[in-house]
């Protein structure tokens, strides 16, 4: 098997990038830099750790469009977007976990005892091996990797082979922030040798984002070893619109959310429960908006839909689409609309359909593509046993002007996060995680540092008093 990789551009089947995967002297050579500089990175201070991070995240948000073009590139999202995932959402991610790391990491002081001095430490667990997709390539990837290294933890990227540019970029970044060579490391990896790496013993705690199938082959990896390892793997998330929402706004939001990047967003909206009154509304609004869409090449600043991330994957989509009109299903969207999809290629129409049915793959497996199910529902119990119908469990979004019944209805749904009149989004001052297949463990908020640290109590009995 060759030792080396090509990242083909969806955007015309080019040949983008080509790599060398690492062999084994260098990822043990990586595993014994970041062992040796663990122990100084952590003991030169939480606030010279910030400080870093600060200058790493400054250095990428600086280079935010000559980096969004090449991640439109890599996998496809218009340019017009593409640089908002650096200037934006990292921006934002980084500098809310930076300010909260104090707090976060604070020793844990029980009630006074008299003649004892008692508290909890956290204490950095080592190594961390981050195992980055490629749909929000920096997003995903900041989750895990500044939390890890303000923490004092040394930290080994493995990005996706589609965009192996983005673990490069973050190099370029920690080492312009000036870390030690031992305390940030990529390494382009083949499956199997990340699985050899994360049964290696200097690797502490694995960040996984991505399928289900890749989840299972990290636990598999993990074997008999006493780590443990965050999980953020597929969605099927869910939308309710009830009967007293606004439309309008439900309407344009509900559609951003499950066409935005293609549908290729782990939290993207792929179903939609509609109340009964408001059906018809809502089917028409959201068709309406879909066939706004540009489909085109992302490098063009008027395209608003680009291609997905490889042709398979948008067959994968055709076939699921197909599949659900061969059961009854109506195609809502006339695909001669976008003339730049074409059977065989990555570029694919969006899609709305109706008359669907939880018999259908399209409103049970994970579609991860521009495409939708609505389906009637008459009251929030049925709303309810559908959403709850699911392998998945991510997120749900309600659509209501009453909170409180939305409260009521979040309390029996069985997802990681429940938003009201919003979705698609992750607010780094909440836990970020998922029930059933959709993983364990958790990012963001104070609670994602738990998981990159470890306690460690100091119990002492002062003699002298």
């Amino acid at each position: 098997m060759s030792n080396r990789f090509q990242t083909i551009s969806p955007v015309d089947n080019s040949i983008y990038v080509q790599r060398t995967f690492a062999d084994d002297q260098e990822i043990d050579q990586a595993l014994t830099r970041a062992s040796s500089d663990c122990q100084e990175w952590k003991n030169v201070g939480l606030e010279a750790r910030k400080d870093a991070c600060r200058k790493a995240v400054a250095w990428l948000v600086d280079r935010a469009s000559e980096i969004g073009s090449e991640i439109s590139w890599q996998m496809g999202r218009p340019v017009r977007y593409s640089p908002l995932e650096i200037k934006s959402g990292l921006k934002e991610r980084a500098e809310y976990m930076i300010d909260i790391a104090e707090r976060a990491l604070e020793d844990v002081v029980p009630a006074s005892k008299e003649g004892f001095q008692r508290y909890i430490k956290r204490e950095p667990l080592g190594t961390v091996l981050v195992l980055a997709p490629w749909n929000y390539p920096f997003l995903t990837a900041i989750n895990a990797i500044l939390p890890a290294l303000i923490a004092g933890n040394c930290v080994i990227l493995k990005h996706a082979t589609q965009t192996p540019l983005v673990a490069e970029r973050f190099l370029q970044a920690f080492q312009a922030a000036g870390l030690p060579a031992g305390v940030f490391q990529m390494l382009h990896m083949s499956h199997e040798m990340v699985a050899k790496t994360i049964s290696d013993q200097r690797i502490a705690y694995v960040a996984f984002t991505g399928s289900v199938e890749g989840g299972l082959a990290v636990q598999r990896a993990i074997g008999t070893r006493f780590i443990s390892a965050g999980l953020e793997l597929g969605g099927k998330d869910a939308a309710y619109i009830r009967a007293d929402a606004d439309v309008t706004y439900s309407v344009a939001n509900v559609t951003d959310g499950a066409f935005f990047n293609s549908g290729q967003s782990c939290c993207g909206i792929e179903r939609v429960y509609v109340h009964a009154s408001v059906f018809d509304q809502v089917v028409e609004g959201i068709s309406a908006e879909v066939k706004k869409y540009i489909l085109g090449n992302p490098l063009d600043p008027d395209t608003t839909l680009g291609p997905m991330v490889r042709p398979q994957a948008a067959q994968g989509v055709r076939n699921q689409i197909q599949a659900a009109m061969s059961q009854g299903a109506t195609a809502l969207i006339d695909d001669k609309l976008f003339p730049r999809s074409e059977p065989g290629s990555s570029y694919l129409a969006p899609q709305v359909l109706i008359n669907v049915s939880h018999n259908m793959a399209l409103m049970r497996e994970e579609t991860f593509g521009p495409v939708v199910g609505i389906m009637k529902v008459h009251s929030d119990d049925e709303a309810i046993a559908y959403m709850n119908d699911s392998r998945y469990g991510l997120t749900a979004s309600i659509w209501s002007d009453d909170a409180g019944a939305a409260m009521r209805i979040g309390d029996q749904l069985e997802t990681g996060t429940v938003f009201l009149n919003r979705c698609d989004y992750l607010d780094p001052a909440l836990a970020w995680t998922g029930v059933k297949d959709s993983g364990k463990g958790c990012t963001l908020s104070t609670i994602g540092y738990e998981a990159l640290t470890r306690p460690k109590s100091y119990h002492f009995r002062l003699n002298s008093v």
